[in-house]
């Protein structure tokens, strides 16, 4: 199961969500990668990963199309490992551009680590390149973390139309598994407009449990940790990252069992 964590916004916690996301469920005993598609590596520097030069990482894979899997690191939680991104990320969107099925490129990369781990979680970039066209293209669903700010809201309209774009044309699924209510302040007046907006246009489909606003979460990269290992269990960071976890594990399993039924139907 691929999960990409994206949204074209910058600064509205998708690293975050990503890093913590992908712990939380290694957490739970299953085998998780986490694929660093960010060009400024957040998730890798986060996890304290160091790519020195020389050291393979996700472009080298992306540009001669090797398998992921050769790259892989351990991290300091167990059962979750990471392709780290490294200062030659950068370019590879210009190198992807000439390439054979160019959108394709990272689900050819993946085909032999898939049969490995049971999630695979992709941080993205804040754009909508080749990158994370490639994410989007080779994941099975979709995380979209909003912060509950007025300006975040307005580059969504474009990004669904994006993403329906992409299912239609590249013929890929790609669904969106929930949007995600990220700096969350019921303090604020803008915090309740914004969410009654977005759960006014997309319903259900917002996730129930939003992660609020909470300083260790930017304190915890600089220390090269998750929140879990940042914070303690009861912290209201590792509360919200693991609401989300449950809430994931909790509607993967439905559209399994929906998608189990309709082959059943399909095949009476």
């Amino acid at each position: 199961m691929i999960l990409c964590v994206a949204n074209q916004k910058g600064g509205v916690g998708k690293t975050t969500t990503a890093v913590n996301l992908s712990a939380g469920l290694a957490r739970r005993g299953h085998k998780v990668l986490l694929v660093d598609l960010d060009i400024q590596g957040s998730a890798t520097a986060s996890l304290g990963i160091q790519v020195k030069e020389g050291d393979a990482s996700v472009a080298e894979c992306l540009t001669a199309e090797r398998q992921i899997e050769h790259v892989l690191r351990e991290t300091a939680t167990p059962n979750l490992f990471l392709a780290p991104a490294g200062e030659s990320l950068a370019a590879v969107d210009l190198q992807l551009a000439s390439a054979m099925a160019r959108e394709e490129v990272l689900t050819r990369c993946l085909e032999t680590v898939t049969e490995k781990v049971d999630y695979i979680v992709i941080d993205t970039a804040p754009y909508l390149g080749l990158l994370t066209m490639n994410a989007l293209v080779s994941s099975d669903h979709l995380i979209v973390p909003v912060c509950c700010e007025y300006l975040p809201i307005l580059g969504l309209k474009l990004f669904t139309e994006t993403l329906e774009r992409i299912r239609t044309r590249m013929r890929v699924p790609c669904h969106v598994l929930g949007y995600l209510l990220t700096m969350y302040d019921r303090r604020e007046r803008i915090t309740a407009e914004v969410e009654a907006i977005l759960r006014r246009k997309f319903g259900a489909e917002i996730f129930e449990h939003p992660i609020r606003v909470n300083t260790r979460h930017k304190a915890s990269p600089s220390h090269r940790k998750t929140i879990y290992e940042f914070e303690s269990s009861r912290g209201k960071g590792v509360v919200d990252y693991e609401r989300l976890v449950t809430e994931v594990l909790q509607r993967l399993a439905a559209v399994a069992t929906v998608e189990t039924a309709a082959d059943t139907f399909a095949q009476a």
